[in-house]
C-alpha cells in the first residue's frame, strides 16, 4: 500500500528531529579526555581546545554537575577532592531554590576509580569550580579557591599545564579585583612573572604582564606599568586576547604620558584586533581612542560612534566630540558636567580636561577662517572666556595659536584686532603626500600581520617531501627527455 504524500513529509519531519542535547557532565568528561590525550601527545592545541569548551559549558553549570563531576575526575579520598567539594557545598547552601538535574540511572556511578590523576585534570577542577564561583557571586570562595590553585601550580613544573596555569592567573587575578584586593595578589604575581621567564613559559609570561599592568593601572600607578612593561622581554604573541590587552594598556599609558600619537596606533589596533563578542573590551578601546584622537586635533567620524551595540555607551563621548568639533566652549562644560559620572568611571575625566584647550583652539581656527579681521573682544566674546580680562586672555591665545602654527593670521597689538592671511592650495604642501603615506604604511602593516597569522597542519610540508626512489627515477626521466630533444635537435640540424 502506497503511503500517501502527507504522511511520508510527517514521516520525514519526525525523523529530521533535533537531535538531543548531550549533558553538561557528558561535555566535561570529553574535556578530560581530550586533556588526557593531549597530555599523552604534548598537543598544545587539544589543551587550548579543553579552555574553549569548558567556556562552552560554563552556563550549564549548576551545584550537583560539578559535584559529579569533581567525584569523577578526582581519585576518592584525594587532597583535591577534599579541598574543592566543600566550595560546591557552600553555593549549595546558598541556593533557596536550586535546579536539581535528574538522577543517574542505575548502575551508573560518578566516583571515580581512579588511584592517581593527572595534574593538570587536578588544575582543571580548580579552574572550573573557581569559574563556577565567579559565576554564581561567591566571590570569597573563589578567591580562595583560586589562591589554592595558584600554590598548587607553583608545586609543578609541566609545559603541558601552561595553557591552563593562565587561565587560573587571570581568574586568580579577577576574583581578586572583584573584591578590591588586588595591592595583596602584586608580589605573587611578580613572582609567577620570574618563574615563568625562567622557565621560558611565552603564554604564561604575557598573561602575567597583563595582569600586573592591569594591576598598576587600577591603581594609577602609571610610572610603576611603564617600568615593568619597558624593562620585561617579550616575544611574538601566542595569544591574540593577550596582544589586544597589552594593546589597550600601553595605549592608555602613552596617553597618560602625552604621547598621543603611539597611543592612538596602539588603542585602534587593539580594538581592530579584538573580537566581535568582545564588545565590552571594544568600547573602552574605542572610548579612549576618541579622546586621544581629539587631543590630536583630529575629529572622529560619525560612524564611529553608530557601530551596532555601542551607541548607547558612546553616547557622551559623541556630545564630547561635537562640542570639540564646534569649538564652543560653553557646549563643552556643559557636557562635561552632564557626563561626569561616566567620565569619572572611565577614568578619563583628567583627559576632559586636557581638551579644553583642544576646544578653544577649535573655535580660534573656525572664527580665523569665517573673519578676514575680527576684534580681540569679539574673539573673546565667540570663545566664551569667562576670565577677569578676557581681552588679553584673547590676545595670548591667539598669539600662541599663531606661534604653534595652528592659524595663519597676524595680530596688531596697537588695534587690538586679528587680521587672517589668504588660505592657499593645500595641494601646493606635503600634507597629501603625508596622507598618502600613513595609509599606506597601514595597508602595508596589515599584509604583514595577516602573514603572520597563517597557521598550517604540523608536518605539512613534509607530505609534499619525495622519496630517494621517486627522486631518482623523476632525474632519469628528465636526462631521458632531455636526450631526446637533443636527438631530435640533431636530426633537425
Amino acid at each position: 500500500m502506497t503511503a500517501s504524500p502527507a504522511a511520508m513529509g510527517q514521516d520525514v519531519e519526525m525523523k529530521s528531529a533535533d537531535p538531543v542535547p548531550v549533558s553538561a557532565l557528558s561535555q566535561l568528561k570529553g574535556v578530560v579526555t581530550a586533556i588526557e590525550k593531549g597530555v599523552s601527545t604534548k598537543e598544545m592545541r587539544l589543551m587550548a581546545r579543553a579552555n574553549r569548551l569548558l567556556l562552552l559549558v560554563r552556563r550549564q553549570l549548576t551545584v550537583s554537575v560539578v559535584n559529579a563531576f569533581l567525584k569523577h575526575a578526582l581519585p576518592a579520598g584525594s587532597d583535591a577532592l577534599a579541598r574543592l567539594l566543600p566550595f560546591a557545598a557552600a553555593v549549595e547552601k546558598s541556593e533557596k531554590d536550586m535546579e536539581v538535574d535528574t538522577p543517574p540511572a542505575a548502575g551508573q556511578s560518578h566516583v571515580s576509580q581512579k588511584q592517581s590523576v593527572l595534574p593538570e585534570v587536578e588544575i582543571f577542577c580548580y579552574l572550573l569550580v573557581t569559574i563556577f564561583l565567579i559565576d554564581q557571586k561567591q566571590l570569597e570562595e573563589a578567591k580562595t579557591c583560586s589562591s589554592a590553585a595558584v600554590k598548587r601550580l607553583q608545586q609543578l613544573n609541566r609545559r603541558t599545564l601552561d595553557v591552563l596555569a593562565a587561565r587560573v592567573y587571570y581568574y586568580y587575578s579577577y576574583s581578586h579585583e572583584l573584591t578590591d584586593s588586588l595591592a595583596d595578589i602584586r608580589g605573587t604575581l611578580l613572582a609567577l612573572h620570574q618563574t615563568a621567564t625562567l622557565r621560558h613559559d611565552e603564554l604564561g609570561q604575557e598573561t602575567l604582564l597583563n595582569l600586573l599592568l592591569r594591576n598598576y593601572l587600577h591603581y594609577n600607578l602609571y610610572d610603576h606599568a611603564e617600568k615593568l612593561r619597558s624593562k620585561t622581554q617579550r616575544s611574538d604573541s601566542h595569544s591574540n586576547q593577550q596582544l589586544c590587552r597589552y594593546l589597550y594598556y600601553l595605549g592608555k599609558i602613552r596617553t597618560i604620558q602625552l604621547e598621543y600619537t603611539d597611543a592612538k596606533e596602539c588603542l585602534l589596533q587593539a580594538a581592530r584586533k579584538a573580537p566581535a563578542s568582545a564588545r565590552g573590551f571594544r568600547i573602552q578601546c574605542t572610548k579612549w581612542a576618541v579622546i586621544v584622537r581629539l587631543l590630536l586635533g583630529e575629529i572622529p567620524e560619525r560612524t564611529t560612534f553608530m557601530q551596532p551595540g555601542m551607541r548607547k555607551a558612546l553616547r557622551p563621548y559623541f556630545e564630547l566630540t561635537n562640542a570639540v568639533r564646534i569649538g564652543d566652549l560653553e557646549l563643552f562644560r556643559s557636557v562635561a558636567e552632564k557626563n561626569s559620572s561616566v567620565f569619572t568611571a572611565d577614568k578619563s575625566h583628567n583627559l576632559i580636561v586636557r581638551l579644553r584647550h583642544n576646544v578653544i583652539r577649535t573655535g580660534l581656527r573656525n572664527i580665523s577662517i569665517a573673519y578676514s579681521r575680527i576684534s580681540l573682544a569679539d574673539v573673546a566674546s565667540k570663545l566664551h572666556l569667562d576670565s577677569a580680562t578676557p581681552v588679553d586672555d584673547a590676545e595670548s591665545i591667539v598669539t600662541k595659536a599663531i606661534r604653534d602654527g595652528g592659524i595663519d593670521a597676524n595680530v596688531d597689538h596697537s588695534k587690538g584686532w586679528m587680521q587672517s592671511k589668504e588660505t592657499g592650495d593645500i595641494y601646493s604642501t606635503q600634507e597629501p603626500q603625508q596622507a598618502f603615506h600613513s595609509r599606506i604604511a597601514f595597508c602595508l602593516n596589515t599584509h604583514n600581520e595577516a602573514v603572520k597569522a597563517l597557521r598550517f597542519p604540523p608536518d605539512a610540508h613534509k607530505k609534499e617531501l619525495e622519496s630517494a626512489e621517486k627522486r631518482r627515477e623523476r632525474q632519469q626521466q628528465e636526462q631521458e627527455l632531455a636526450k631526446h630533444i637533443a636527438e631530435e635537435d640533431d636530426d633537425e640540424f
